[in-house]
């Protein structure tokens, strides 16, 4: 199966290379798993797409995406969408996943079982190593979402995701948010539609330069949250299984898009 990595980026020109030639030696040593590369600029105001197209010209599996835009969600499901790969996955530039668990994330969906394949820092075989700030944000922020949308999946925001391309096709064009909500609204989304997601234990390590802004950032969270409890409200869901048989036709029916 085709695999396509996309890398959002923006104002990313400290760490790109850095991040690209970890991938490089990674995917050298595992050709099997050897993915297409899309470097996805999103409105960049520093040499981040210049070192991007440099990284496109000096690789053959690199390609790259820009937008004029910004908004981490909006670059996602452009280069998705874009995509003709069976399997589509990102991460996070800094790399701070550890790429060991890029062939179980991705054998999770290549297999059929699954549809989604999420990175959990809060699963009980998880291990990450960052600051209580950061640790704190983030299980309050995932129990905020499992008290509003009654989930089962235990890491919303976690850079490291794969997705079937059938499941993409038809869960993209729900999904509203172009930021950093966009994670959390693909996985609610999928989760209410029945859609399988595996939820696989990784090794973390905070990247200390982070160019997430917390504040503003959980700002966004919250009305997201807001808007698609709302969004919900709306639609009609049948009753469907939303952990081990899969998807099914009738849940889907029933959403605009979805059919």
């Amino acid at each position: 199966m085709k695999i396509d990595l996309v890398i959002p980026v923006y104002n990313e020109e400290a760490r790109l290379s850095n991040g690209m030639r970890t991938l490089d030696w990674f995917f050298s040593k595992t050709e099997s798993w050897r993915p297409g590369i899309v470097i996805a600029d999103n409105g960049s105001t520093d040499r981040t797409l210049a070192l991007a197209e440099q990284w496109q010209q000096k690789l053959s599996n690199v390609r790259v995406v820009g937008l004029a835009e910004k908004g981490r969600g909006r670059a996602l499901k452009t280069a998705w969408l874009e995509s003709e790969a069976d399997i589509l996955a990102y991460m996070d530039v800094d790399i701070s996943t550890d790429l060991a668990a890029f062939p179980a994330l991705i054998g999770a969906v290549t297999a059929g079982e699954y549809d989604l394949a999420i990175g959990s820092r809060l699963a009980p075989k998880s291990t990450t190593c960052r600051s209580f700030k950061r640790e704190l944000i983030s299980r309050v922020y995932n129990g905020m979402v499992k008290l509003t949308f009654h989930n089962r999946f235990s890491d919303a925001q976690c850079g490291f995701k794969a997705i079937s391309r059938e499941a993409a096709s038809r869960l993209l064009p729900l999904v509203k948010d172009p930021g950093w909500f966009f994670d959390t609204e693909l996985l609610v989304l999928a989760e209410k539609l029945g859609y399988r997601i595996f939820d696989l234990p990784v090794r973390w390590v905070e990247n200390r330069d982070s160019r997430v802004k917390i504040a503003q950032a959980a700002l966004g969270q919250i009305r997201g949250m807001i808007r698609l409890k709302r969004d919900l409200a709306r639609m009609k869901f049948t009753a469907c299984d939303k952990s081990t048989h899969g998807p099914l036709p009738e849940a889907r029916q029933n959403v605009k898009g979805c059919s």
